[in-house]
């Protein structure tokens, strides 16, 4: 493993999962192997608490929720088995850039029996999809920079009525290692071996995360520690 002389500041490198043009069986091994690790460390696990929370709040008005750049799906459908579990109402739909990442998420939900939709959409492009309660993103928000990851986070604001939900990498050296380990015993892909520590070096820390979200308009964001080296940010409209 390459280890940066330190991890001060974010060290951004290109990915081998953003190059277009991507092989379709390596795409499509490293979005399972992506999975195992999203299951392992509990991705829907993280975002699940304020969901439920808001929905109780709700009562029986189901809450739309859209998941920006969803990937394999498998944490929208994760969040959606949750949620039916409880007994509450969500409406969940996912987007990502990739054709075949929401053809292969379509498929995962059909496969899993979870009522969840998945369109494509370049969230970085400008404004999201407007009529979500909830807008929520994981392990999105370390591929952009940060004018990009503001701007972000300020259209998951203007496209979320009532709540942001943000999951992802935490920049810290157990975190490295944990990447570097982790992606090599829950996966075969080369491409997750190589990204893997690669996100890590490029992920952004706590604070860098709640000066952003000051930037985005988000006042009263909450950023906070999540097992294993993640963070999560929430914000609820006043």
């Amino acid at each position: 493993m390459s280890l940066p002389g330190r991890l001060r500041e974010r060290r951004r490198r290109p990915e081998v999962m953003d190059q277009p043009g991507l092989d379709r069986v390596r795409h499509v091994h490293a979005l399972r192997g992506l999975e195992r690790i999203n299951r392992w460390s509990g991705s829907s696990r993280i975002l699940w608490p304020p969901l439920r929370d808001l929905a109780r709040e709700s009562g029986r008005v189901p809450l739309r929720v859209l998941d920006v750049a969803s990937g394999g799906g498998d944490i929208p459908v994760g969040l959606w088995r949750k949620a039916r579990r409880a007994g509450l109402p969500l409406v969940i739909e996912g987007c990502d850039l990739s054709p075949l990442a929401v053809e292969y998420a379509g498929q995962r939900a059909l496969a899993h029996g979870a009522d969840v939709r998945f369109f494509q959409f370049d969230a970085v492009g400008g404004p999201l999809p407007d009529g979500y309660d909830v807008v929520v993103c994981s392990l999105f928000l370390h591929h952009l920079d940060d004018g990009q990851a503001c701007d972000l986070l300020r259209h998951m604001a203007g496209a979320a009525s009532r709540m942001v939900l943000v999951n992802d990498l935490h920049r810290t050296w157990p975190g490295l290692v944990l990447a570097y380990v982790g992606t090599r015993v829950l996966s075969g892909s080369d491409i997750v071996h190589s990204d893997g520590t690669r996100s890590v070096e490029a992920a952004f820390n706590v604070h860098e995360v709640r000066r952003l979200a000051r930037q985005a308009g988000l006042e009263g964001a909450t950023v906070a520690w999540r097992w294993p080296c993640r963070f999560l940010l929430t914000w609820r409209r006043p």
